[in-house]
């Protein structure tokens, strides 16, 4: 039993050890204690010949790529445009980002500070290069885990290596990194108030034509213009048809020349202050794409310049907001009643035999 004991402390021993070594500051050998600074000196003046943004690991590889000044896009989503300003975040927090503590710069013990191969299974780590337009490397880092700060006002903090180097580095400074393209995306479509609506009409394939109008009510409710006679309406799909612009994203993206499917049919929105949009629909493998076309003016031209060229894939339930048929909103009408002159049912007959 004393043995066991005796081998058992042995092991925590060296587990904390380990722990120590990854986890406390240390002086590395060949490290020039000047270089404890600015992760990247001087990169400001470089990044005005950045052209490629790439971050991968072991799940992702995302590429984004300069075009027309300072827009950035995703080749792989059709060059569709990423939030400018994350990555104005990224860039800027690159030349900011300072090395204050080393760590260990055992190869066997990085994967405990998240920065281990980042091509591994399994690894955390993401590798983050800047490039020019030569494909040469004007920065480039491996980011693991996120030191927690339980101050207040004390900078946010990260371990980091060099790629080709084993020495870990503490980092402070904010970096806005993910290999996620989805998260680099701004999913917004638009967001226009269901009380702008006045008048849609809807052309659906294979489907008789559907007006509709809001009233002059204070509640602005929606009713039925077309087809003729037909006056009871589903409330709840109203509103989601009146609300088809509200808080509008998407789910995925591309080139509208790139769309396929069958056409659902067209729609037409007229909103206020002289703003029109029509909608086209198209069915792709059960997804649901649109594109849009704004006219009018100045509003028009801003909503076209983000618009344009592209099909958007929204959910599923927003087909009966754009492209609604009238059994989508027109009332069941309940089952009509017996008449009262009615002559009751005969009774069934007696079975042979019954009642003896």
């Amino acid at each position: 039993m004393k043995r066991r004991a005796l081998l058992l402390l042995g092991t925590a021993a060296v587990a904390s050890v380990a722990a120590a070594v990854v986890l406390t500051p240390r002086t590395p050998e060949n490290v020039d204690p000047n270089s404890a600074g600015l992760a990247f000196p001087g990169l400001t003046q470089k990044l005005s010949g950045a052209v490629t943004i790439e971050v991968r690991n072991a799940e992702h590889r995302l590429q984004i790529k300069r075009q027309d000044g300072d827009r950035w896009v995703l080749p792989e989503k059709d060059n569709y445009p990423v939030r400018q300003d994350r990555v104005r975040e990224l860039l800027v927090g690159l030349t900011e980002l300072r090395l204050t503590e080393p760590r260990t710069a055992n190869p066997e013990l990085l994967g405990r500070l998240g920065l281990d191969d980042p091509e591994k299974a399994g690894s955390t780590a993401l590798l983050l290069r800047v490039l020019d337009g030569a494909g040469n490397t004007i920065a480039g880092l491996i980011a693991g885990r996120r030191r927690v700060r339980t101050q207040g006002n004390v900078p946010e903090a990260i371990y980091v290596r060099r790629p080709n180097e084993n020495q870990a580095w503490l980092a402070e400074g904010r970096l806005a990194i993910d290999a996620d393209p989805a998260l680099w995306l701004d999913r917004d479509i638009a967001n226009l108030p269901r009380e702008r609506l006045r008048t849609i009409s809807v052309m659906r394939v294979d489907e008789p034509p559907l007006g509709l109008r809001r009233t002059g009510d204070p509640d602005g409710r929606l009713i039925l213009t077309a087809p003729d006679g037909v006056a009871a309406t589903q409330e709840s799909a109203l509103d989601e048809i009146s609300r088809a612009f509200e808080f509008l994203t998407f789910t995925e993206v591309k080139a509208a020349s790139r769309l396929g499917g069958a056409s659902i049919g067209s729609s037409r929105f007229e909103l206020t202050d002289n703003l029109a949009v029509a909608v086209k629909g198209v069915r792709e493998d059960e997804n649901i794409w649109i594109t849009l076309t704004a006219s009018g003016d100045d509003e028009a031209a801003r909503l076209n310049a983000r618009w344009n060229g592209w099909a958007f894939q929204v959910g599923s339930w927003k087909e009966k907001a754009f492209l609604p048929r009238l059994e989508d909103i027109k009332q069941q009408q309940p089952p009509a009643a017996p008449a009262a002159d009615a002559a009751p049912p005969s009774p069934p007959a007696a079975a042979p035999g019954a009642g003896r």
